[in-house]
């Protein structure tokens, strides 16, 4: 009798003890209405189930005690909770919109994203090298975007009313201190780098990140590659020069070198110019690029070196013989970054860049020698606490030493030589409160040593999603920048220019369609004003300055009409006037045209095997002094056009010839105009014409790709 009351305990207890729970509840997104399909279960078993038409879920589990149920559907955020299994009856369970899907809001407003992995991408690398007239520099497929102007006789970016010096570029997150070639007045700079070093492009026209600072107008954030796909050699013949790329790849290490090496002299005995070219432009770079991969980070060490020369005669009304300008530079820059994880849900980015620049100067009988070190460290911590709040913040430390001097037949020798150092720190929160509804609030701190000024600027940027294809965008900042080198070599008295941002922005995507609009609204304070026509050493120099610059940009980008046809289009309009320089009064500058059109198109042809690229640049008069005039620049340039096309053919996958005409229609354009210093016997002021060195420029080259992979090319590169 006991052995079988002790049996009958022993199989209560073991029923007992796997007796089953059921786990129940209904799962709704923040609207409150039901999802259907989603996984419910809980954590480390097979336990679980999912979710039928109203939602609802029901299972059973051995599982006792505490235990983590956890709840996942598309598009939305997984949802987790830890108790014990008795209590998991009945729940109610709102999942949150995942923040971070691919339909999610964008913070956008003011910049241009180009990039394969951005979903605010307008342009992508191949359309920065492949784009007509740019002649494969990343800077000239920028100025068909709006917010820039077209000033072809200086090359350089001009944002929103804002000069070339008032946009900063850096590569990898670290400062460029001279990213141009040096030139001479009205002939036309490029960019020191070569566009294929480069995956990715973030062009800010306003209101940028509290992370970037010292520029008054926008940003150009350049990224190079991470990692190359493979081993390969490419080789470029052209008309005005010849270049060499090589890559190589082993373990977790990868070293891409290039050079190249430019002679403009064959081509000028060539094409007529509108200069006296006593040793036309010649000019010889190389770029290298290491990177190394660890396990929780990339290493990418960044060297760049040229070395570039001319000799002319320009022409001068005021000079019966005209200028004789000759220019020796040399440039060095070296660029090393890391990014990678410190810890679960952190990641730090560090570098440094430094640079070293050094004129040999000649304008007639006076001879300039400078040289410019500069310096920049920079440290950021990306702390995620979750898909709906992210900071970063960091620090960084700029340190500049300039030296000059000039000599003179007449007065002598003249030195000038400032050491420009400034301590940054900032911080920047992105938060989501939807996946409709986002903000970006940030704020920068500068102090600078040499004018021992220290500045706050706040910045924010709100979005909100209209639509599954458009979003609305508002953007707010304040930017400071100190004066530039060919101020503070001689005064160091002046206060940092300011400019503040005010930006609306509308964005439609959809099925490789694009339309964006933006608004905005830039006030400038505190410029810098002296009573010559240039900076010298016995200016007056005032921070008395103010001005504005306000406008509309469109932009409108197909992909998907016409087949093989990829075209842009890009219209500015912008209303901007300042006191500043040696400005008598409120007035637009030269730079500035009211209106500015580009129209891009890139057409395949499979039969012909080549890609035909068209640009059509169109800007309205720009204002220009006439000093027979009464009122201060009231004059203005008549239209200025240009049809710029090429054409690249495979001549087979991995070769390919390419042709480039700029302002094939030959239009006669007209940038400004250079007065007298004093009138004639009529009493007025004698001009001339300021036009390009030539009305057209040809490009004829040969490009050939050596690689494992036999159906790569340079398609990328042009």
């Amino acid at each position: 009798m006991k052995l079988l009351l002790y049996l009958i305990l022993l199989v209560f207890l073991f029923c007992t003890s796997n007796a089953q729970t059921t786990i129940s509840g209904k799962v709704t997104d923040p609207a409150g209405t039901a999802i259907q399909g989603a996984n419910v279960y809980l954590d480390g078993t097979y336990d679980g189930g999912s979710t039928n038409d109203n939602g609802i879920f029901s299972f059973t589990t051995t599982e006792k005690s505490i235990q983590t149920l956890l709840v996942s559907f598309l598009s939305f955020e997984t949802f987790s909770i830890t108790t014990t299994i008795l209590e998991m009856k009945d729940l109610k369970i709102r999942l949150k919109e995942d923040v971070n899907s691919l339909d999610s809001v964008l913070l956008n407003a003011g910049t241009f994203s180009a990039g394969d992995n951005s979903k605010a991408s307008v342009l992508t690398p191949m359309d920065i090298v492949t784009t007509a007239g740019a002649a494969g520099d990343f800077i000239g497929a920028l100025q068909t975007l709006p917010g820039t102007s077209n000033v072809s006789e200086d090359g350089r970016l001009f944002v929103r009313g804002g000069d070339a010096k008032e946009t900063n570029i850096y590569i990898d997150g670290l400062r460029v201190f001279q990213p141009f070639n040096p030139t001479a007045n009205n002939i036309p700079t490029r960019g020191r780098f070569s566009s294929f070093l480069f995956n990715g492009t973030n062009f800010s026209t306003g209101g940028y990140s509290a992370e970037f600072g010292d520029a008054l107008s926008s940003v150009l954030l350049l990224n190079t590659i991470d990692e190359p796909d493979q081993k390969k050699t490419e080789l470029q013949l052209i008309n005005v020069g010849l270049g060499a790329e090589n890559t190589q790849k082993w373990n977790k290490n990868s070293l891409s070198i290039n050079s190249f090496y430019l002679n403009l002299k064959p081509y000028q005995e060539i094409i007529s110019q509108r200069i006296d070219w006593i040793k036309p432009y010649e000019s010889l770079s190389g770029e290298t690029v290491y990177r190394h991969v660890f396990d929780k980070g990339l290493l990418k060490i960044y060297g760049g070196l040229s070395y570039s020369n001319f000799d002319l005669i320009q022409e001068d009304i005021n000079r019966i013989n005209g200028i004789n300008f000759a220019l020796k530079n040399r440039n060095t820059y070296i660029n090393t970054s890391y990014n990678g994880d410190l810890a679960p849900d952190w990641k730090i980015s560090a570098g440094t860049s430094f640079a070293n620049d050094h004129n040999d100067i000649k304008i007639d009988n006076t001879t300039v020698d400078n040289e410019d070190n500069s310096f920049h460290f920079k440290v950021k911590l990306r702390k995620r606490f979750s898909n709906r709040f992210k900071l970063n913040f960091g620090a960084e430390q700029f340190i500049s030493s300039f030296s000059e001097k000039a000599t003179t037949t007449d007065f002598g020798t003249f030195r000038s030589a400032f050491n420009n150092n400034s301590t940054a720190a900032f911080a920047e929160g992105n938060i989501f409160f939807s996946k409709k509804l986002a903000m970006q609030i940030g704020v920068r701190g500068v102090h600078n040593t040499l004018i021992d000024v220290t500045k706050i600027s706040p910045r924010a940027s709100l979005a909100y999603k209209t639509s599954s294809k458009s979003q609305i965008s508002l953007a707010y900042g304040d930017f400071y920048q100190t004066a530039q080198q060919e101020i503070l070599k001689y005064t160091a008295d002046l206060e940092p220019e300011k400019s503040s941002h005010y930006i609306f922005n509308y964005l439609y995507q959809n099925n490789n369609r694009t339309f964006r609009a933006e608004g905005y609204y830039k006030s400038y304070d505190v410029l810098i004003k002296y009573n010559t026509n240039t900076p010298e050493f016995n200016s007056m120099y005032t921070n008395n300055g103010s001005g504005y610059a306000s406008g509309v940009d469109v932009f409108w980008r197909d992909n998907k009409s016409i087949k093989n046809l990829e075209y842009w289009l890009s219209y500015s309009y912008l209303d901007t006037k300042r006191d500043y320089k040696n400005f008598p009064t409120k007035a637009t500058p030269n730079f500035a045209a009211k209106h500015n059109v580009s129209l891009v198109t890139k057409y395949w042809v499979q039969d012909w095997k080549s890609l035909l690229s068209t640009t059509y640049n169109f800007a309205s008069g720009r204002p220009y002094n006439n000093p027979n005039q009464s009122v201060f620049q009231n004059s203005k340039t008549k239209t200025f056009n240009s049809v710029d096309v090429s054409w690249a053919y495979l001549i087979s996958q991995q070769k390919i010839l390419y042709v480039s005409v700029s302002n094939v229609l030959g239009f006669d354009n007209v940038f400004n105009y250079q007065y007298a210093n004093t009138p004639n016997t009529n009493g007025n002021f004698s001009r001339r014409t300021i036009r390009p060195n030539a009305d057209r420029f040809f490009i004829v080259g040969f490009f050939w790709t050596i690689s494992d992979n036999k159906t790569d090319n340079q398609l990328d590169n042009l």
